[in-house]
């Protein structure tokens, strides 16, 4: 990883409802500049109220040399009233990052 940050929050994991159309949780790291720190699990409004007080999140993957990998930025998409997390700003209901594995 580079010594300059990406990003505020970095989301290396995700695990949908039962539907797959909602995240329910992710794994999320804080983004130390130098290193990412350990994972934590966040319920999914909490990423949405993060997002909402301008902390910044990535979806980060890890490179078959256990390397940390930079991805997409995350936003909030609202649609139809209802607010959603995405690295794309389309108009599909549902929360989007992207190939994230699953846990």
């Amino acid at each position: 990883m580079a010594e300059e940050k990406w990003a505020d929050y970095l989301i290396s994991a995700v695990r949908y409802n039962s539907a797959g159309t909602h995240i329910d949780k992710v794994q999320v790291h804080e983004d130390k500049g130098e290193k990412v720190g350990p994972p934590s699990t966040w319920e999914r409004t909490k990423v949405v109220s993060s997002l909402e007080a301008n902390y910044t999140f990535m979806t980060i993957t890890e490179s078959s040399n256990s390397e940390w990998q930079r991805g997409a930025e995350v936003d909030i998409v609202t649609i139809n009233g209802t607010k959603y997390i995405r690295t794309d700003a389309d108009a599909t209901e549902e929360d989007n990052l992207g190939a994230l594995p699953r846990f």
